[in-house]
């Protein structure tokens, strides 16, 4: 039996298959997903540097408040 024949056996079956590079896929995966993370974390404090004191004060934060959460480091 070739080798081919072997793997695409073994995928029929449910066997698993370490893929080249597989894990570093994976590592780069969990990365991205990070980074996609902090992003948004990024996004939304410093949406709070734009509500008006009104709008701060309807989502229980005062000024002070939202200028310490808006520029905290993402990955905080």
């Amino acid at each position: 039996m070739s080798t081919i024949e072997t793997i695409s056996r073994g995928v029929g079956s449910g066997a698993s298959i370490a893929t080249p590079g597989g894990e570093f896929r994976i590592v780069v995966q969990k990365l991205t997903a990070r980074l996609v993370r902090m992003m948004e974390k990024y996004q939304t404090r410093r949406a709070l540097l734009c509500l008006t004191d009104e709008q701060l004060k309807d989502i229980g934060l005062s000024r002070a408040d939202a200028y310490r959460e808006g520029l905290r480091r993402p990955w905080d």
